[in-house]
C-alpha cells in the first residue's frame, strides 16, 4: 500500500485533489479552442475513456468566450490554459472555467495579478502554477547558470509568493521538463518546501513509446513515493492514447480502481499457436470494461496456468488452441479461431458474477 503525500484540499469543478483523495487523470485538448464543435467532441470523447480533468489553450478572447459553450457541454471540470495576459484569465473565469494555469509573474504588475485573483475567489476558482524547465526566468538562470531543481523551485517560489501575499492559497503547483531526473529531483524537493497539490507530468515526451518510457521512469517513482494528486502522461498523439497510459500506470500502483490488468508473456519457441493477435485484441476489449479483474494471454502450457495463476482468467497455448483457466486451474479447450470470442465471453460472465 502506497502511503499518499498528505497535501491541501483543493476544489476543481466537481472533483477535490489533494489530502486522501485518489490521484486524478487529466489531458489537454489540440483542437482549435475557438472551433467548439471540435472541441466538444474531443472532451467527450476523453470523457468516455476516463478523461476527469481537461485543459484548453486560451489564445485570444475567442478562445476564452469560446469556453462558456464548451462547459456547457462537458461533465467534467475545465482548465483554461492562459499565458501572459490577464484579460484572458479574466474572460476565461467569466466563461464558467473551473480552474485557471498561468503563471501570476508572467501577465503584468501585481495589480493585474490580484484582479486575477479577486474574480478566482469570488467564483471559488484555483491556480495551476506550471514551472516548465525550458521557459525560466532568465534572471533564475543566470543565478544558477543551468536548468536545475533549485532553479525550478526559485521560479515557484516567485509565483507562489505573489498568491500568498493576496491571501490566496488555492494553488496547485508543476514542475515539468523532458528530463526524467530533472523532473524527479524537482518534484522531490518541492514535496518538502510546498503541502499545495501536485499536477505529475514530463512535459514534451514525445511519441508514444519514448513518452511512456520517460513517463513510467518518472512519474513511477513519483507516485510510488506517494507524492502527485493530479497526472498526465503527455504523448505526442491523440490525447485518449494519453488517458489510456494514465489508467495503465495508476493501475500498476493499485491507485485507480475498475480498470483491468492484462498479464501477457513475451513468446519464445515453445509457442505453438497465433498469440500476438489474440493479447492485441484482449488488450483493446480490455479497455472497454471497467472491473478490478486481471487477464493473462500466455504462450504455452509451461508459464501458463502456473506463472499467471493469480489471473482471475487467461489462456494457455497449445497446438492451434488455446487452455482456458480460471484462477490458475484449467477448465477447457478452445479452439485457435475462437480463443478471443470465447474468453471475451467468459471475462463478462466473470464480471457479472
Amino acid at each position: 500500500m502506497i502511503n499518499r503525500e498528505n497535501t491541501r484540499k483543493v476544489k476543481i469543478g466537481n472533483i477535490t485533489i489533494g489530502g486522501e483523495n485518489k490521484v486524478v487523470i487529466q489531458s489537454m485538448c489540440n483542437t482549435l479552442t475557438k472551433d467548439t464543435a471540435a472541441t466538444i467532441k474531443q472532451i467527450k470523447q476523453l470523457e468516455d475513456v476516463g478523461c476527469q480533468i481537461i485543459r484548453c489553450s486560451v489564445l485570444d478572447l475567442e478562445d476564452a468566450y469560446a469556453l462558456r459553450k464548451i462547459k456547457e457541454n462537458i461533465s467534467i471540470p475545465l482548465v483554461a490554459d492562459i499565458h501572459f495576459d490577464y484579460r484572458l484569465a479574466l474572460a476565461s473565469i467569466e466563461s464558467g472555467v473551473d480552474k485557471i494555469r498561468l503563471n501570476p509573474g508572467n501577465i503584468g504588475g501585481k495589480e493585474n495579478v490580484r484582479k486575477v485573483v479577486e474574480k478566482c475567489k469570488e467564483k471559488n476558482i484555483p491556480i495551476r502554477i506550471g514551472i516548465n524547465s525550458g521557459s525560466l526566468e532568465k534572471s533564475v538562470l543566470d543565478k544558477y547558470g543551468h536548468n536545475c531543481p533549485e532553479a525550478m523551485i526559485q521560479s515557484a517560489q516567485r509565483h507562489v509568493d505573489i498568491l500568498e501575499e493576496m491571501d490566496f492559497h488555492d494553488i496547485v503547483l508543476s514542475f515539468k521538463s523532458s528530463d526524467v531526473r530533472l523532473t524527479v529531483e524537482t518534484f522531490l524537493l518541492a514535496s518538502t518546501i510546498w503541502d499545495y497539490p501536485m499536477h505529475l507530468g514530463v512535459t514534451e515526451a514525445g511519441t508514444k513509446d519514448y513518452s511512456l518510457i520517460k513517463s513510467s521512469a518518472a512519474l513511477g517513482e513519483l507516485l510510488r513515493k506517494g507524492i502527485g494528486d493530479t497526472i498526465r502522461i503527455s504523448i505526442s498523439d491523440n490525447p485518449i492514447v494519453e488517458i489510456k497510459a494514465c489508467k495503465k500506470l495508476l493501475k500498476a500502483y493499485d491507485l485507480i480502481a475498475n480498470v483491468p490488468d492484462l498479464i501477457g508473456c513475451p513468446t519464445c519457441g515453445r509457442t505453438m499457436y497465433d498469440m500476438l493477435p489474440i493479447i492485441n485484441e484482449i488488450e483493446e476489449f480490455l479497455e472497454t470494461v471497467q472491473a478490478d479483474i486481471k487477464v493473462a494471454v500466455m504462450g504455452c502450457v509451461v508459464n501458463g496456468p502456473g506463472e499467471a495463476k493469480d489471473a482471475d482468467i487467461g489462456i494457455a497455448g497449445g497446438i492451434k488452441e488455446g487452455l482456458l483457466f480460471k484462477k490458475g486451474q484449467v477448465v477447457r479447450k478452445i479452439p485457435q479461431e475462437k480463443i478471443v470470442e470465447e474468453l471475451k465471453k467468459e471475462i463478462l460472465e466473470m464480471i457479472k458474477q
